[in-house]
């Protein structure tokens, strides 16, 4: 049995998964651009990003996911957890069949990935204006999953692992400040949750630290008034036109079409035009 077939099977109960399913799904699209025979392995990592997103979800107390209702909001937290232990446990088991440098891979991007939840975590308990810190919790929680995935790809198709592995943590990182752009500048219906989530959250993003280096004192006090607070529209507003005001959003955005420049100089001498694409979408969308 294929492993999709044995993930919808897995799943039968839970029509939300295939609501979840409908994804982005980056890290599958990316392994079998690099090597199109490598479809299991990106059946596998998607899996285990499946896995995360149902744990994520429990630790956000997210009540929904790409605008339908979260599983663990519907069926509970238990039920959700409990589910991301099967997906992890049958990706773990599909992974052996690669051979040790692609599960070695692989596992240690899901060992970074859970270390980024619990930092993510530490760094919403209060406003956290440090920059490398961010930085760091992205890059393991977002971008060493898209990184493993370049990786393993490359490896299964004997090319330079080290350069594909650049390419995806490069792409990876500027994904994520792109989401964090987007929860600003975009509407809640777009979205799927509330323009500005991540500040009621507790999660200063990098426009927020940039933000706070920018404004004066008044506006400072002002935005610490408001987090983990629920925006009003006026306050939105107001938040969006400091960012303005300052040309944080312009500067976040310089800061991740940097990184997938160079993303695709790094595999440039490979010609495969369909990752010079996965990136320029990175930076390049609405949602």
């Amino acid at each position: 049995m294929e492993f999709f077939e044995i993930l919808d099977n897995m799943f039968s109960e839970f029509k939300e998964y295939k609501d979840i399913q409908k994804g982005k799904g980056i890290r599958g699209k990316l392994i079998t651009i690099i090597n199109p025979k490598a479809q299991k392995l990106a059946a596998v990592v998607e899996a285990i990003h499946l896995a995360s997103l149902l744990h994520d979800d429990v630790i956000d107390e997210a009540d929904t996911r790409r605008g339908v209702k979260s599983i663990n909001a519907k069926y509970g937290d238990h039920t959700a957890v409990m589910l991301g232990d099967i997906v992890y446990s049958r990706a773990f088991y599909e992974l052996i069949d690669f051979g040790s440098d692609i599960a070695k891979t692989i596992s240690n991007a899901v060992y970074l990935l859970s270390q980024g939840e619990l930092e993510d975590v530490k760094l919403s308990r209060d406003i956290n204006l440090d920059k490398e810190k961010y930085m760091q919790m992205i890059y393991k929680k977002t971008a060493s999953l898209i990184e493993a995935a370049c990786k393993a790809a490359a490896i299964s198709a004997n090319y330079d692992a080290k350069k594909f592995a650049k390419y995806g943590k490069n792409i990876g990182i500027a994904f994520q400040i792109v989401d964090d752009l987007l929860d600003i500048t975009q509407d809640s219906e777009t979205l799927g949750k509330p323009s500005m989530h991540d500040y009621y959250e507790g999660k200063t993003t990098l426009p927020f630290i940039y933000l706070f280096e920018a404004a004066d004192e008044n506006e400072k006090e002002k935005l610490k008034s408001l987090y983990k607070k629920k925006l009003s529209g006026d306050e939105v507003e107001w938040i969006r036109s400091l960012m303005q005001k300052y040309g944080i959003i312009q500067k976040c955005f310089n800061e991740a079409k940097e990184l997938v420049d160079e993303a695709k100089d790094v595999i440039k001498e490979y010609n495969i035009p369909a990752l010079e694409v996965i990136a320029n979408k990175v930076v390049d969308r609405k949602f």
